[in-house]
């Protein structure tokens, strides 16, 4: 269960997509006064090196965000696009893109100082990055690291003593299980609090359980009759011809979705905007595309 660590998988077209959703979502939640509680059932280490062993054997962050960063100087980008360049960028030195944020230090460098960010980490080794990750920011209070199940604890911080909060759930899906406790966890979200706001992020792979999560999703929002948007990005085939040579590199993910319960009202025009660009930039064959669809 812990063999997963997303630095090999860092700045990908997923995290390309998931980022992308995710800050256009802080920004438009962080607009109201009100404190905000966000949490990330998966935390992971927080920051990556893209110039590390873990990276540069996938070499996925140059199928991903080094695309658009290579794609810059030739065109404009969708606002949401540039916004997630620039959130990123702020983690680097001028001109350097060589770390890249989680999700969990994209949060919390969008959050205020009225917020509160919980992070849900298991992993032996990327707990401990984590932990002293979050160290530097000298944060305080503001964040914290729990080495708990985030599938199993999470709900206890809902609702929040502000009723305004975004939790986002990105599991590795390695165990076939996961696919289900994603859903038992937005289904019992939606009792505690049904009006926060709930992102799932899930790969879109040949596995039954893929296909079937963003519909029980669906049916969950519409029974508790609440709003929903579903984006997915394809960039290429999900068929995986056979290598040539042993030492050809894993063909890796094809595609990704991000289903969102109550999303801002912005977000969908937001991703209209982007999504396409995101297909022209990170498509690698003909089957690239992107589909968006919500109710309420």
């Amino acid at each position: 269960m812990f063999s997963y660590r997303h630095a090999f998988h860092a700045g990908n077209h997923a995290d390309v997509l998931k980022h992308t959703t995710l800050i256009a979502m802080l920004r438009h939640l962080t607009q109201k006064e009100t404190a905000l509680t966000a949490i990330d059932t998966h935390a992971g280490a927080g920051l990556y090196r893209l110039d590390s062993e873990f990276a540069e054997t996938s070499g996925e962050a140059a199928e991903g965000i080094q695309r658009l960063v290579g794609s810059m100087a030739a065109q404009p980008l969708a606002p949401a696009l540039q916004d997630y360049l620039e959130v990123v960028a702020g983690f680097n030195s001028k001109g350097q893109w060589r770390v890249y944020p989680g999700s969990p230090f994209i949060m919390q460098r969008l959050l205020r100082e009225q917020d509160r960010l919980k992070l849900y980490e298991m992993h032996p080794t990327d707990a401990r990055t984590l932990d002293a990750n979050v160290a530097q920011l000298e944060a305080g209070r503001q964040v914290a690291v729990l080495r708990e199940d985030g599938f199993g604890c999470v709900t206890k911080f809902l609702p929040p003593p502000s009723r305004r909060a975004l939790l986002l759930c990105d599991p590795s899906y390695e165990i076939k299980s996961d696919y289900a406790r994603v859903a038992a966890l937005v289904a019992e979200a939606l009792k505690r609090f049904a009006t926060g706001t709930y992102a799932v992020w899930y790969p879109i792979i040949p596995r039954p359980e893929a296909h079937e999560l963003p519909r029980r999703l669906k049916t969950l929002a519409t029974k508790a009759s609440k709003p929903w948007l579903h984006a997915t990005l394809t960039v290429k085939s999900g068929k995986q011809p056979a290598p040539l040579q042993t030492d050809a590199k894993r063909p890796g993910l094809p595609a990704s979705g991000m289903f969102i319960v109550n999303p801002p009202h912005t977000l969908k025009a937001t991703l209209q905007a982007a999504l396409p660009q995101m297909v022209e930039l990170l498509g690698q064959d003909r089957n690239a595309g992107y589909t968006l669809d919500s109710a309420g």
